[in-house]
């Protein structure tokens, strides 16, 4: 039985006003997350000698006091070199896992799925202690590898969650097809499945570094000595509490925004299979 005429304009503006209304309940959720900022930027400019808002007056001083610290550049670039690793090796591991875990017909199948997710379940205190008895024994801590691989295990579940949703999309009829006209199987993955699902692993590849990037728990634990920068951020709060750490905030800020742009690119459109 079809609707008349107002009963048709009565559920399209009741609909219209659920959508408005779902519109403003996300707009005011976004403020609320990015609330923050409109405090950290100004603060980073700040001439007080302690954290202040509103700012007293401007000043670069504290960008300056980063960029010549050794110590703040050590850790920053100590950060990067261990995201970078632990993105790599997430990868290298999670790639195949999930095409095992998707594809497979094998006993236990399941549980290793869930074996897999589990860094994501564990609360990261646990498991930093868990890593801290393991590689105390083992005579890692304070190796930057040891935070590595401590990372590692935390980002392999962000790569396989992206990768196997991508996977179980992908129509592998085309895989099929390339291995019919003579490509190996190993070829036609590389060939036609990676360059399809492209933009799924460069989205996977910026959460390992960004898990990497920004974890703090596991670095106290395993750095030692060896400061990354969430670390030095952290003891700049306890012990000196001066705008340099907005400084550092606004700077991790716009490179993880650097990054998120350049993968955005990368990962935009699948790559024709050749």
């Amino acid at each position: 039985m079809e609707l008349s005429t107002p009963a048709r304009l009565r559920r399209h503006s009741r609909r219209g006003a659920w959508h408005y209304a779902l519109y403003a309940w996300c707009a005011l959720v976004f403020i609320f997350l990015m609330a923050p900022l409109v405090v950290v930027f100004p603060i980073s400019f700040s001439s007080s000698a302690y954290l202040q808002f509103p700012p007293p007056g401007w000043s670069l001083r504290w960008y300056a006091a980063y960029v010549s610290d050794a110590t703040w550049m050590e850790a920053t670039y100590r950060s990067l070199k261990i995201a970078g690793a632990t993105t790599v090796l997430a990868m290298l591991l999670g790639t195949p896992l999930s095409f095992s875990l998707v594809r497979g017909r094998y006993p236990g199948k399941s549980a290793l799925n869930q074996v897999s997710l589990l860094p994501l379940i564990v609360p990261v205190i646990v498991y930093s202690i868990a890593v801290y008895g393991l590689f105390g024994r083992l005579q890692l801590i304070g190796a930057w590898q040891a935070i590595v691989l401590g990372h590692t295990v935390h980002a392999i579940p962000f790569v396989v969650i992206i990768v196997s949703a991508a996977l179980r999309t992908f129509d592998i009829g085309q895989e099929h097809a390339a291995m019919s006209l003579g490509a190996s199987r190993a070829m036609a993955i590389w060939r036609v499945t990676l360059p399809q699902i492209r933009p799924s692993l460069v989205s996977a590849a910026f959460l390992a570094f960004i898990s990497s990037f920004d974890e703090l728990v596991v670095a106290m634990f395993l750095g030692g000595s060896n400061m990354t920068l969430p670390k030095k951020m952290f003891d700049n709060i306890v012990n000196e509490i001066d705008p340099t750490i907005a400084a550092v905030s606004v700077v991790q800020i716009i490179l993880v925004t650097a990054v998120l742009i350049v993968v955005s690119k990368l990962g935009s459109g699948a790559a024709p299979a050749n």
